[in-house]
């Protein structure tokens, strides 16, 4: 039954290529142009000219033919086909036919076939040919007539019973227009079957239209036809033949110079139509969803697939390719302007591509670095690609740098790589500060101070590329050539890229810059305390030889307490709101006896145990998010 289901889903797709290329194809076919050809190599009074309304007309039935193919259930699909393919072996028996009578007549030989060796071969090659074509159309049709299909043996049978050539000539004229008439009364008989089926699609989509809507209607052409798939296909066939097509006419083989060259302007190629453009953008989509698969993988075997992430789907990058194609108009530019065009576009998609895998490969990373997992392979692989997401994006920063030249544009979009590097870097710093506190066996006091410097340090860098990316812009905007469009990226860019990121690591600051006053307002519990306590922090789950006391009387590590801090400012056990010493009640010289019954009342409020790897993965986010600082903390 799978198997089945796959053949009917391949079927569904590569039945309905041919349609999108007769599209393509009639897009592509300016018939005003072709007649004006035509007009200027031949005389005034040629009669192909006075068809030219005539062939509009096709050229407009063509589409809606098309069109009809594109949307015909699968059914009616493959009955069409057949038919079409019972057409093709009836020509081809006709041309074997055609064939055999011109061989007898070059020969002029009309005596017995089994005299003459070559007649006898050619008779023998013939009627198994024949036999082989009539049995195909049998079984195309499924009919047992197979008298049907036949007409093309009577000039075998006629020069079997040594009948004259001359009269074999009219006997092979009498089969072909016997089929002929065949072909015709079928179709005559048919002839009402595509009024009646497109009245059943008409009622079945009007119904559809008035239970569900529209937007139900469009689901279910795009489910049931499959069109990412379609496209992909449709797009792979066009390039597959622009490469043959290329390679089948060069006499000697292309350098290694060149293979780019003729990659891009392959490509090039095959989207000089919005058909061939929307089926590069669902290819350029399936390869991303590829490599990010291909990257979930490799980091993570098939545990990978169990909870896929559905926010990598590779549509982020088609959607760009559609959108930066439309806006430059690529399918209107000659070729040549196409392919350079086509490098920066793909350059950008590819940028986009790595952010992705490094967004998959950072918790991944820094959950590995927190853990105690000792598997070589695991850092193996996590390293390794992290090492691949530093280096290339730096590599094709400076390949493209070699191919253009430098401006404020080309200067965004190599940014980006950039910043994807300087997270990378982050990341693995981050990493290895794990992994020398895993080796030391003795967790570092102030490894959160160290992280967030780590942090700090690479999203300063960050400020600095996009703060250099602006302060170009502006001296091209103003000592260069001045236009709208580049003042509103300029615009943009400085506001989501500078104000934005000057913004958030304040708020960070200031939140971190709180939470480490509140912690030094806290008093420290001496070891009798500790001893009185006699429990592990509520937080980290680990036994503690120093802690704070908070004014609700809970202890907690200084450390696990800050992180806690920068979510949010209440208790982690009983949710209280924690204040500073000054504005506690100051009645009271030493605190009261620590509290440790809530510790199996809301054992939901603590953290888990890997709070370093949190703290790497956006303490700065999770407080500006969650809580501002309160009025009552200064």
């Amino acid at each position: 039954m799978a198997v089945k289901e796959r053949l009917e889903a391949v079927l569904n797709v590569g039945l309905r290529v041919p349609s999108i290329m007769l599209l393509d194809v009639l897009y592509r076919w300016d018939v005003s142009s072709f007649f004006q050809k035509i007009q200027r190599s031949s005389l005034n009074n040629n009669p192909v000219f006075q068809y030219k309304y005539l062939a509009l007309y096709l050229h407009y039935v063509g589409y809606i033919l098309s069109l009809v193919l594109l949307t015909l259930p699968r059914q009616r699909l493959v009955q069409l086909y057949l038919y079409v393919v019972t057409a093709l072996l009836l020509f081809a028996g006709h041309q074997i036919s055609r064939d055999y009578v011109c061989g007898e007549l070059e020969s002029g030989y009309e005596g017995p076939l089994y005299l003459e060796p070559l007649s006898m071969n050619r008779f023998a090659t013939a009627l198994v040919c024949q036999l082989v074509v009539c049995t195909l159309c049998s079984c195309v049709m499924q009919t047992k007539r197979i008298w049907l299909f036949s007409a093309h043996l009577l000039p075998l049978v006629a020069r079997l019973c040594l009948v004259p050539l001359e009269t074999i000539v009219f006997v092979n004229r009498f089969a072909m227009i016997f089929t002929g008439l065949e072909v015709i009364y079928f179709m005559a008989s048919n002839l009402l079957v595509p009024f009646n089926l497109a009245k059943t699609a008409y009622r079945e989509l009007a119904q559809v239209v008035e239970v569900y809507g529209l937007l139900a209607l469009g689901m279910s052409l795009w489910n049931q036809l499959v069109l990412p798939v379609l496209f992909m296909c449709f797009w792979l066939v066009l390039f597959a033949l622009q490469i043959y097509t290329y390679i089948s006419t060069r006499d000697q083989p292309t350098s290694r110079e060149r293979l780019l060259f003729l990659f891009l302007t392959s490509i090039a190629e095959c989207c000089c139509t919005p058909y061939s453009l929307l089926g590069l953008v669902f290819t350029v989509s399936f390869v991303a969803l590829g490599v990010l698969t291909l990257c979930k993988f490799y980091l993570q075997g098939y545990r990978a697939f169990m909870n896929d992430n559905t926010m990598h789907r590779g549509m982020t990058e088609g959607i760009t390719l559609l959108i930066l194609a439309v806006q430059t108009g690529l399918i209107e530019l000659q070729v040549i302007h196409r392919a350079f065009l086509l490098s920066i576009i793909l350059f950008i998609v590819v940028a986009s591509i790595l952010q992705s895998m490094l967004e998959i490969a950072d918790p991944i990373v820094l959950a590995l670095g927190a853990s105690r997992d000792k598997s070589l392979w695991k850092h193996f692989r996590a390293v390794s690609l992290c090492l691949f997401l530093l280096v290339f994006p730096a590599y094709m920063s400076y390949m493209i740098c070699q191919f253009f030249h430098m401006d404020f544009w080309l200067l965004i979009i190599i940014s980006s790589s950039i910043l994807t590097s300087l997270q990378v870097l982050g990341t693995l710093l981050i990493y290895v500060l794990f992994m020398v506190e895993e080796l030391r066996k003795v967790p570092m006091e102030n490894m959160d101070d160290v992280i967030y410097c780590v942090n700090g340090t690479y999203r300063m860098l960050e400020f600095v590329v996009a703060l250099c990316v602006v302060a170009y812009g502006v001296c091209e905007t103003v000592f260069g050539e001045w236009t709208v469009m580049g003042s509103t990226i300029v615009l943009v860019h400085s506001y989501y890229n500078v104000w934005l990121r000057a913004q958030l690591g304040w708020q960070s600051f200031l939140l971190r810059r709180d939470a480490v006053n509140k912690i030094k307002s806290l008093p420290t519990a001496s070891e009798q305390q500790l001893q009185q306590h006699n429990d592990i922090c509520s937080i980290c789950y680990q036994d503690m030889t120093s802690a704070v006391i908070t004014p609700c009387s809970h202890l907690f590590h200084a450390g696990c307490l800050k992180k806690w801090l920068y979510v949010q400012e209440a208790c982690p056990l009983c949710h209280s709101q924690l204040k500073s010493t000054g504005q506690r009640d100051t009645g009271t010289d030493t605190p009261s006896q620590p509290d440790t019954s809530n510790h199996d009342v809301q054992p939901e409020a603590s953290m888990p145990a890997s709070t370093s790897a949190e703290a790497a993965n956006g303490q700065e986010g999770k407080g500006e998010i969650e809580l501002a600082p309160s009025p009552s903390t200064g």
